[in-house]
């Protein structure tokens, strides 16, 4: 783990070992003896991602329920090896993550919620893996934009062929990385994140600090060259049964949700919009929680009925 970087939240840091996904930092606080199921956050994919991407959510649910947040492998605290960065990989993490919280928990299923392109790696892993969830929440998920589905083959990506060689050659990877992750960089790419110049200013200066670790390179690289990308992504989404919240904003560069639409009609799945940027949990959170809430109390009646 690294001594430089300070955690991105306000909780204990749990160190797993796991075979396939390495080393990773799991957040958690919360009172472990709540009658609420525990909740996993997992922050999106970025440049410069990290939990810090969930700390409003993980702020408010920590004082009421076991509340855990992962660092992805390739980000924040966990590990940031020269290695290849994979949907699978992801998936393995998040595996991982709901399998030690469970053994905490006695085995119940957990509500997890996700950011943007991580949503593909939650939908994955509850196919999987169903009975370790007991609700999804996709806050502005990837693989709803434009009209045409993604359902490749199980496990494709959306790499472009020879791209990660290109970006990942030696002679300048650190330099293409770097300019990436200027902090006036990082200011404007959040600023298109979020549709308006008042940013949360805190995200920000995290964002820059994890960007500056080593090996902070490898995990967004193999990101801008598409290998983190699903290319069968729909099927993953068509083939979830539990209950699922999606939510997304109306303001900055990720707002095509055409392909959405086709899931309102779907009777375990919850579709809400803010009039906010693609993080709504930062600009209206009061709102976000009270919808989730009541999200999860309709999950919970389900759940006690099955």
């Amino acid at each position: 783990m690294s001594t430089a970087l300070p955690p991105a939240l306000d909780g204990e840091i749990m160190v797993l070992d796991d075979p396939r996904a390495g080393r990773l930092a799991l957040y958690v606080r919360g009172d472990a003896s709540s009658e609420h199921a525990p909740l996993l956050l997992v922050h999106g994919v970025n440049a410069a991602a990290a939990a810090a991407e969930v700390r409003p959510i993980f702020e408010h649910y920590a004082t009421t329920r076991p509340t855990y947040a992962l660092d992805l492998p390739g980000f924040g605290l966990s590990d940031r090896s020269d290695r290849p960065y994979t949907p699978r990989l992801m998936t393995d993490a998040i595996h991982a993550a709901a399998s030690a919280i469970q053994r905490f928990h006695g085995d119940v299923p957990i509500d997890a919620l996700a950011l943007s392109l991580s949503s593909e790696f939650l939908a994955r892993a509850a196919v999987e893996q169903p009975d370790r969830f007991r609700s999804l929440a996709l806050v502005s998920p990837t693989g709803f934009s434009g009209t045409q589905k993604r359902t490749g083959p199980r496990g494709s990506t959306r790499a472009i062929p020879g791209m990660l060689g290109i970006v990942s050659f030696s002679l300048w990877d650190d330099l293409l990385f770097d300019n990436l992750t200027r902090p006036s960089v990082v200011r404007y790419f959040l600023k298109r994140t979020w549709g308006a110049p008042n940013i949360d200013e805190e995200l920000w200066a995290y964002a820059v600090r994890t960007a500056r670790e080593p090996g902070a390179k490898h995990a967004p690289l193999h990101f801008l060259s598409g290998h983190l990308f699903s290319n069968d992504v729909n099927t993953l989404y068509d083939a979830l049964q539990l209950p699922v919240w999606m939510c997304h904003g109306v303001r900055g560069d990720f707002v095509d949700y055409r392909g959405a639409e086709a899931m309102r009609a779907r009777a375990n799945w919850e579709l809400t919009t803010f009039p906010t940027g693609a993080l709504p949990q930062f600009e209206v959170p009061a709102e976000l929680v009270a919808t989730y809430d009541a999200f999860l109390k309709g999950a919970a009646s389900a759940s006690a009925r099955a």
